[in-house]
């Protein structure tokens, strides 16, 4: 089975951010998935697009949330992409 990823667009000293990591890290635990974290400050594209609204969560590239992560969303998204890659 083919996985897919999730991408958490952060900042330091973000308290949402690691709140959002949190919840990433906790669906990602039982899923065939890879995360990766991107510091918004380190790309101007990025910062450009998100500077205000970080934590910004992607699956596959698809923006899924923002400011507070929604566990329960998050979670089907990431399920739907995984069911799709199976089909």
């Amino acid at each position: 089975m083919s996985g897919c990823e999730i991408t958490v667009i952060t900042r330091a000293d973000c308290g949402l951010c690691t709140a959002a990591e949190a919840v990433v890290a906790a669906v990602a635990a039982s899923r065939p998935v890879t995360v990766a974290t991107v510091d918004v400050d380190a790309d101007p594209e990025l910062r450009a697009k998100y500077d205000w609204d970080v934590p910004v969560v992607l699956v596959d590239g698809r923006q899924v949330g923002f400011h507070r992560i929604d566990r329960a969303r998050l979670e089907r998204a990431v399920d739907s992409r995984l069911a799709a890659r199976r089909a």
